[in-house]
This record gives C-alpha cells, structure tokens and sequence, in this order.
C-alpha cells in the first residue's frame, strides 16, 4: 500500500516536469555520456526538496544508511546495480568486507546494514561485517526486531605483510565502508594497497564538504540546464560559505551574517521573476557532517547576530562531538509535500549509476521550512509505488510515475557531482 501523497503543484514545477518528460531521450543521453567520463560512487542518497515552483537536491550522503526503508518490490533493482557495481571494481571478487558505522543500539541502522548484506550476497558475494568498535574482540551476534541475526566480527589486518584487511579466516577482494569516517580514519584503515575500498577514503567527512559537493553540482545543473534549454535555477540551490566559526566565542558573526544577506538577496531577485510569494530563507549547517545536526533555519541576517546560548550550543557540534569550524548557507527549498498529514521530502537511493528506489522522510513535528531530519522524524518505506526509470508521457506530468521520474532525475544530477566532486578531492597519487 502506498502513502497517501498530497502535493500542491504551481505552474514551473508541472513545466519543469513536463519539459523532462517531452525530452526524455535527451535527457537520458545526456547522462549516459555522462558516464563515459565519471565514475558513480558506488552507492548514494540524495534527499530532495519539491517546492512547486523548484525542484533541488539539498543533502547527497555517500554512505547511505537508510536501505531497510526501500520498497522491498525494487530488491531485483539492486541487486542488478550492485552487480554492475562490483563488476567496474572487482570482476572476480568472491569476498567483500562490509564495515557499518558504531550504532549498535541503532537497530534500524543495522536493518540496513542487513539489508544491504543481503543485497550484496545477491550479486553473488560473500559477504561478512567487520566493526571497528574496539569492544567486538570475537564474533557477536545481534538479534534485530524483524527477526534477522546480524553478526559483528573483530577487524584484523592480514597478509604476510599486514598490508591487507579481513577477518579471522576470510580475505575479501574489496572493502566497502558504510561508515562516514566523521571522526577520521582509523589506522586499521590506512594502507590498504593491495585491496579496493569504497567509497574511497577520502569521501568521508573528515575531507569532504559540502560546498564542495554543491559547487560541482552547480557545474552539473549549468551543462544539464543549457542543453534542455531550461533556467538552472529551478534545480539548483545557491549557496555560500563562511569558516572560521566559532559559534561558542562568537567568533565569524559578520561573516556569517552577511553571506545569509547575499544570499537572501539574490533570491528576492529570482522570487520576483517567478512571481512567487513566498517569503525565502536559508539553511545554515555544518559544511561537514551528517545526522541533521549543527541545522537552522534563518529569514533575515539579523538572526545570526542575536543567537542565544541554547542555539550556539545547538551549531557548534555535530556527530562525534566535532567542533563546526565551517559552515554552509544555503538556499532553503520549502517543501509542498505531505504524506499521511506530515511534512515529506522524497529520498532517492541509487547504486552504481541506477536509481534503485526511494522512500518519504516525514516528520509532522517540523514546518515547509525547516530540516526534517529530525527527532518525530519516520519513514514510509512503500512510498515509490512505481520505478523512477518508467515515465509515462501518455499521463499528466504530475502523475506519481512522472513526479518520481523527475526526481531519479534530479537525484542523478547529484550523482553525477558526487562523481565530479570525488574526482577533484583525490589525492594526487590516487588521481
């Protein structure tokens, strides 16, 4: 059963929809060349914003945690792009590592981490979970609430030379990180030359930041947008970037301040070409990180001069207890969706270069405008009730087919910078 989707559409997202629709083929194309030049990552998430009048990715996660939430119809979907995955990297790979991030008591995280296990054991792999908890000495099994068994086993380093990383009794071809690296790389980690990891190391939030990411985006959105003759406004998010913050000692205020006005500025320009009334606002956030912490929303420069302690407490740190130095302002997109009477925003999963699925996060406690990521947050697993790859132009451009045909879209688009976005941050020796 799918979620009831309730959208209030305005003219320049049903003409944004309707020109993917009429150009279809180009736009297929377009990004099937694409990929002659970039490489996916292996695996993405891409949270995405419907305004009505825009359509925007605003969060791309390179370590995707949330596959227990997929519609269980689309599992024949990933495992095919998960073979084609493995087939660029590893061709003959028998043995795969699988290393999850530290939530134990999160057992919906380690739904996922099932889940994708048996994604991967589908492609034809085996497949096995190393934790870098120093606490897993032997293998632990977790009993999870669907019945499913998950276990732990202690991470060594293997090899006559120790230059190659496994577990007691099992040598993997690859090694694929479901861990954002947030607090940096663990030295277990490093040196691994003999064998792939993925996604590289330097995709982790210790490196990456999300400027980054939406600056190869932007480049994206402007090629994608000249060659279906559209504004790239209407898929794309400004932003602007402040560092050097230091939120407890009020340090970086005016920097902050007066990129939030800069940014507001220009759209009251784009608002007033569109005719859209709504009032514009931005999200500032950690320009590194992940979980929706270190978030807020702001409508005037004013507010980040006037934070009370309560809300510099709330900025200054994100997972891990890492200290925000950098930060992010970006042009909200307030969201039209409601499922089941909360405010929704789609996320869109994809492996290799193929969307796989998606699924809603709802939160009723949270307004159009503000981070759903966020406690009363939950998730409608069922909500894509037909594949993003099967538009129908027979059908109104806001059919449920055609709206999640836009947002494999868009969603690829996202892909298509991480790629960019990776490329750019390699390390010389690995470019």
């Amino acid at each position: 059963m799918v979620p009831h989707l309730t959208t209030a559409l305005t003219g320049p997202l049903l003409d944004l929809e309707r020109r993917f629709l009429d150009n279809e083929t180009t736009v297929e194309r377009w990004l099937r060349t694409q990929w002659l030049d970039h490489t996916p990552p292996f695996y993405a998430s891409v949270d995405l914003r419907n305004a009505g009048y825009k359509l925007a990715p605003v969060d791309t996660n390179l370590f995707p945690g949330g596959f227990n939430n997929l519609n269980a119809d689309f599992l024949p979907l990933c495992v095919q792009a998960a073979m084609a995955a493995v087939e660029k990297i590893c061709p003959e790979a028998r043995n795969l590592l699988l290393i999850p991030e530290n939530h134990t008591r999160n057992q919906f995280y380690l739904m996922n981490v099932t889940r994708l296990a048996n994604i991967l054991q589908h492609a034809g792999l085996n497949v096995r979970i190393g934790s870098l908890l120093p606490e897993i000495i032997a293998p632990t099994p977790l009993d999870l609430p669907d019945g499913q068994r998950l276990v732990l086993e202690p991470l060594k380093r293997i090899g006559s030379d120790g230059r190659r990383l496994g577990l007691e009794g099992f040598d993997p071809c690859a090694v694929l990180l479901n861990n954002d690296l947030s607090a940096g790389v663990p030295e277990i980690l490093l040196n691994l030359n003999e064998q792939f990891v993925i996604p590289p190391l330097w995709a982790g939030w210790h490196v990456r930041r999300k400027s980054a990411h939406f600056a190869a985006y932007r480049d994206v959105a402007q090629s994608f947008a000249s060659e279906l003759g559209i504004d790239p406004w209407l898929i794309d998010p400004g932003f602007e970037v402040c560092g050097e913050i230091n939120f407890h000692e009020r340090v970086g205020e005016e920097c902050l301040a007066s990129n939030v006005d800069k940014l507001l500025g220009r759209m009251r320009v784009k608002y007033k070409e569109y005719g859209i009334a709504d009032e514009p606002f931005v999200i500032v956030k950690a320009d590194a990180g992940t979980y929706g912490m270190g978030i807020m929303t702001v409508k005037d420069a004013s507010e980040v001069r006037q934070l009370n302690r309560k809300q510099r407490n709330k900025m200054a740190v994100v997972k891990e207890g890492l200290q925000v130095t950098d930060v992010i302002i970006q042009e909200g997109v307030p969201t039209v969706e409601r499922v089941d009477e909360g405010t929704a925003e789609p996320v869109v999963y994809m492996i290799d270069r193929y969307v796989v699925g998606g699924f809603y996060r709802v939160n009723a406690s949270r307004g159009t405008d503000e981070n759903l990521n966020a406690p009363g947050m939950h998730f409608k697993p069922l909500a894509f009730a037909t594949a993003c790859s099967l538009p129908d132009a027979r059908m109104e451009s806001d059919a449920p087919a055609n709206r999640f045909y836009a947002y494999g879209v868009v969603a690829r688009l996202a892909l298509l910078a991480a790629s960019i976005e990776l490329e750019r941050a390699a390390p010389v020796e690995a470019a």
